[in-house]
């Protein structure tokens, strides 16, 4: 029997809708991956707890690690304490930090397994920085902090640098200072004003190609000290522009959620490996991982062929997760896990869960389905129908 339910529109009516019902496919066993692959993942709420959740924020550890070896099993690396885990959007430093804990303790029971964790100045009241000096501590606590874990840095972009730079030299003269002191290479992070606002200007300039120069003036000074850097600026060309212009060895790592299939599959461009492809690091695989381990197995043994077929259907889902306001995409990532079974509610830190309406969530639900990224058809439903009766609709 065929699985429908009754689904709202755009136009505020409701229509029938029944499901294709085809499930995610399933990756190869064995097969390695010749792209280096971060899912930023995300957190998972403890929804019994005593608190008040625009305040405070609680974490349900088990469900959260859980889908961290879920994410492992499927051969992709976790990107942690990230904007996906709502980094500056209900998680706050110290939870931050013992997810970080918790993720490396995981990935030591899993040969191979990747983490890299996020780095900041979120813990700083932002009203008390004053100056760059400023920044530059909040860096190395954080740094300090992560690296007693044994952990890889992803040094995120800083809302208080933003805030407090005046030129170019202050976003040099800070990751110069931190670039200097890290163990091991780290991944930079630029995260464009779509993702947060408060990032507007990022690099002393809104002029995104002198931006460009000023990041890659900073790699060029480091190159043994980056591994790579992860953009989302939603703009395919500029992420090849800055790809192709990388020194020797230093990765770009696609943090572009509207584009990613075909930025990974690469052009082939250039003497140098790193110019004609990119490798990932994105919120959206944390939503579509199997389909996302299955294509990039498929690219492993080079049928990019399949590798489109699986991965392609999956891009109008995820613009329509991160569609305006972008910042707000951590619900669709969640909404996802729970119609997938990979926790038992739809609570999010901060009660970030209010952020979409109703229309965005069947949107998604259809989309879902039509990329077969539904893994229990039969639960979606379910769960999609309990969301609609929360909402007043029946059937």
């Amino acid at each position: 029997m065929a699985l429908s339910l009754t689904l709202p529109t755009a136009s505020g009516s409701l229509a029938p809708y029944a499901l294709r019902g085809t499930t995610p496919a399933k990756p190869d066993a064995g097969v390695k991956f010749n792209r280096i692959v971060y899912s930023a993942a995300h957190v998972v709420a403890d929804p019994l707890a005593v608190i008040d959740p625009w305040l405070q924020c609680a974490v349900d550890w088990d469900t959260t690690i859980a889908y961290r070896r879920h994410l492992f099993s499927l051969g992709l690396g976790v990107a942690e304490a990230m904007d996906t885990a709502q980094r500056g959007m209900g998680l706050d430093w110290p939870t931050s930090l013992e997810l970080i804990r918790r993720s490396l303790d995981a990935a030591k029971d899993v040969p191979g397994a990747l983490v890299a964790s996020g780095c900041g100045t979120d813990h700083l009241n932002i009203d008390d920085v004053k100056s760059v000096d400023d920044v530059i501590r909040g860096y190395e606590e954080q740094m300090a902090a992560i690296e007693a874990l044994g952990g890889k840095l992803i040094v995120m972009a800083s809302r208080a640098l933003a805030r407090v730079a005046k030129s170019p030299a202050d976003y040099e003269r800070v990751y110069d200072r931190i670039l200097s002191q890290a163990k091991q290479p780290v991944v930079l992070h630029w995260l464009g004003d779509m993702f947060d606002p408060a990032l507007a200007g990022y690099w002393g300039t809104k002029d995104v190609d002198a931006a460009m120069d000023t990041a890659l003036g900073i790699i060029a000074a480091h190159p043994d000290k980056v591994d790579g850097i992860k953009i989302s600026l939603l703009d395919k060309d500029k992420e090849i522009a800055m790809r192709r212009r990388l020194p020797s060895g230093v990765r770009m790592y696609t943090g572009d959620d509207f584009n990613y299939a075909e930025l990974i599959a690469g052009d082939g461009f250039g003497s140098e490996p790193m110019h004609g492809k990119s490798d990932a690091l994105l919120g959206i695989f944390d939503a579509i991982a199997p389909a996302a381990s299955a294509a990039l197995g498929a690219l492993a043994q080079g049928n990019t062929e399949k590798f489109h077929a699986i991965l392609g259907p999956t891009v109008p889902l995820s613009r329509h997760i991160f569609a305006s306001p972008t910042r707000f995409y951590k619900t669709g990532v969640v909404f996802m896990a729970w119609l997938n079974g990979h926790q038992k509610h739809f609570t999010m830190v901060g009660g970030q869960q209010s952020t979409r309406s109703l229309q965005h969530f069947a949107e998604l639900f259809r989309l879902a389905d039509a990329a077969n990224l539904l893994e229990q058809p039969e639960l979606a439903v379910q769960r999609m129908k309990t969301m609609l009766a929360l909402h007043g609709v029946e059937g």
